[in-house]
């Protein structure tokens, strides 16, 4: 099948790279050319595992291409719409200028039978505001959302765990859902679900879904600020719910919280289009959701403070992680560079270290000291911080190593990532997020 894939960042890079994995005849199409000419020359301009062997693989085939003319993109089937839908400027609303800038871009090449599946994290309603013009062309919208996570991109695109279609409810929407079918056939084969609703459910599966993972991962935290107060342990809290099948275990892993580029901002969109429905009530405890997660920052702070005294200032402080989690090197709203530069705003020498994040981190936040090598970053250390749980710090990095190279063995764990009766048994004041 021919399709365009129009934006090439996170998203659509990594669509465009495994459509064209799976036998598709796939050109990327973005504004940006200095993007266009690194993906032409099988660069992702991002980290994530395997898409810089998935862009050779695609380009070396003559199955992916990229282009900044939208031209490129008229004998494709299926148009994925992939544009940022960043936040707005001085509020909480997602900014929809790309999304419709790239519609107005596509609508002169579209054709009838062509398909329009907008993948784009958008507000409910978008979908049936831009339907209209794309109707008038004989094409027609759907909207399929994406359900990526940073880190597993190039997996969760190939093997997705479900599929979401939302379509007009006329004969040409029933025959977009079945061009769909043949586009994702091979996951589907592998017994991906394959959802059919109407435009207004697709795009709350996404909001919704975030809204919900927040929200687990925000109780939690809020757990460990009762278990802090209390005396209680909150990763054995934790345990101990998990095994509630209603409940599970995965993302109740207190620490500092949540961030990127897309559960801050998605959150803050969806809570904003509820205010703009009338029905902002419903999602009110987003707001607190927001509060909790924001103020395990403070808490981690705080933790490095009380640990070195009540002093930090002229301290030598290793903050091991920059990027917002593993295997990504994506620093926007990272909770773990906030960590670093509000500890530098104390007065502390902050020297920061990630496997994948600093040239970003660097270029964002130069006022702080880094170290490439993580023993660089250790190396004479007052104190160390684990912000981001690669499995360089969580695994591979042994509490008599780390040791044998600090000025103080005083460490702050904001990830409960360590084995804190290791780590205190080899001499370390060990704190931990809502942990005795």
């Amino acid at each position: 099948m021919r399709m365009s894939v129009i934006g090439c960042g996170y998203l659509g890079a990594v669509h465009a790279a495994a459509m064209a994995s799976i036998g598709h005849d796939v050109v990327g199409i973005d504004v940006d050319e200095q993007k266009v000419a690194a993906l032409a020359g099988g660069i992702a301009p991002f980290f994530e595992p395997q898409l810089d062997e998935l862009l050779r693989e695609g380009l070396d085939s003559g199955r992916l291409r990229f282009s900044t003319d939208m031209a490129e993109s008229a004998d494709a089937a299926v148009h994925f719409l992939a544009v940022g839908t960043p936040q707005v400027a001085g509020g909480h609303a997602a900014d929809l200028r790309f999304v419709d800038a790239a519609i107005e871009a596509l609508l002169p090449h579209l054709r009838p039978g062509h398909v329009v599946a907008g993948k784009s994290t958008v507000p409910v309603g978008t979908a049936a505001r831009l339907a209209g013009s794309i109707a008038e062309s004989g094409a027609v919208l759907v909207w399929n959302p994406e359900f990526l996570r940073e880190g597993w991109a190039v997996h969760d695109t190939i093997t997705p765990d479900r599929l979401v279609v939302g379509i007009p409810p006329t004969d040409a929407g029933d025959a977009a859902a079945e061009l769909l079918r043949e586009a994702y056939a091979p996951a589907i084969a592998a017994g991906a679900p394959f959802l059919v609703t109407d435009l207004a459910t697709a795009e709350l599966v996404k909001g919704a879904a975030n809204a919900f993972l927040a929200t687990k991962i925000s109780f939690i935290n809020a757990m460990a600020e009762i278990a802090e107060a209390s005396g209680a342990d909150v990763t054995l809290l934790a345990d101990a719910l998990g095994h509630d099948t209603r409940i599970g275990r995965r993302y109740l892993g207190s620490g500092i919280g949540f961030g990127g580029g897309c559960l801050p901002k998605d959150i803050r969109a969806f809570a904003a289009r509820a205010e703009e429905l009338g029905r902002g009530e419903a999602v009110g405890f987003l707001r607190e959701v927001d509060g909790i997660n924001l103020r395990r920052r403070d808490r981690a702070v705080q933790l490095v403070v009380d640990a070195l005294g009540g002093l930090v200032f002229g301290k030598r402080i290793a903050v091991l992680g920059a990027a917002f989690k593993p295997f990504s090197d994506d620093i926007r709203d990272s909770p773990a560079l906030d960590v670093a530069v509000r500890l530098r705003g104390l007065g502390a020498d902050v020297v920061v270290t990630d496997p994948a994040a600093l040239p970003n981190a660097a270029a964002a936040h130069p006022q702080l000291g880094y170290a490439v090598e993580r023993d660089d970053a250790l190396r004479d250390a007052d104190a160390v911080v684990v912000v981001t749980e690669w499995d360089l710090y969580r695994r591979e990095m042994s509490p008599e190593h780390a040791g044998a190279l600090v000025a103080g063995r005083v460490i702050v764990d904001g990830r409960n990532c360590l084995d804190a009766d290791a780590w205190r048994a080899a001499g370390w004041s060990y704190h931990g997020m809502g942990r005795r």
